[in-house]
């Protein structure tokens, strides 16, 4: 079975402090098969089972424009090769492929000159070059937007209709104010790119199965 491993490590500690606390109450929404905590020092590590979680999980950190996010696609079993992943929810317990390669893409994700620091890795290079592609081109609306914006988005649902008007009443502003923030922050564009990054990360654990170019 495939599953995607994040490893997300603090980009500023030093001038900060110790983020992951934060870090972790901003994924605790997300759906996982072993729950986002702390590996060592100003490190996260979570497993998801689904892309579209992967993806989620993913710009969430992006948002808060401090951590180095790594997606590593592939098996996971028990640290004692036992088939299946433990019941413990103990990174400590857990092995496999796709804790590597998360921590290879969290470490090129990291490196100097790379604007959105999110990376892929994974048995399949060429789809997982691809999907990093994406999930940087929407990491790049999600960087950039203003604390304003978040409040709007922050109360908006994906999909649904007519919301723009109860949102402004929630928040005392006029319905253009909304609209304008929305179509600044290219809300609507994000979660219709999603699901192409999700369906690019499910095709990384099967080499070769994308074209290059």
């Amino acid at each position: 079975m495939t599953h995607f491993v994040l490893t997300v490590n603090q980009r500023d500690s030093r001038e900060v402090g110790d983020m992951v606390p934060e870090l972790l109450r901003a994924l605790h929404p997300v759906d996982t098969v072993i729950e986002f905590q702390r590996s060592v020092g100003d490190e996260a590590i979570g497993v998801v089972s689904d892309a579209h979680a992967a993806v989620d999980a993913a710009l969430r950190a992006l948002r808060e424009r401090r951590w180095n996010v790594g997606v590593g696609v592939g098996s996971l079993d028990a640290a004692d090769g036992t088939p299946g992943l433990p019941d413990t929810q103990d990174l400590r317990d857990v092995g496999g492929p796709a804790l590597a390669y998360a921590r290879a893409a969290v470490e090129e994700a990291a490196k100097n000159g790379v604007r959105i620091p999110v990376a892929v890795d994974g048995p399949d290079t060429v789809a997982a070059e691809q999907a990093e592609a994406v999930l940087r081109l929407v990491g790049q609306l999600v960087w950039t937007r203003t604390e304003a914006e978040w409040n709007v988005l922050d109360l908006m649902v994906p999909g649904v209709r007519g919301q723009q008007k109860l949102v402004a009443a929630e928040l005392g502003v006029t319905v253009q104010a909304v609209s304008k923030a929305v179509q600044r922050s290219f809300w609507t564009e994000e979660h219709a790119c999603r699901p192409a990054a999700a369906r690019l990360l499910t095709l990384v654990a099967s080499p070769e199965r994308l074209p290059a170019g």
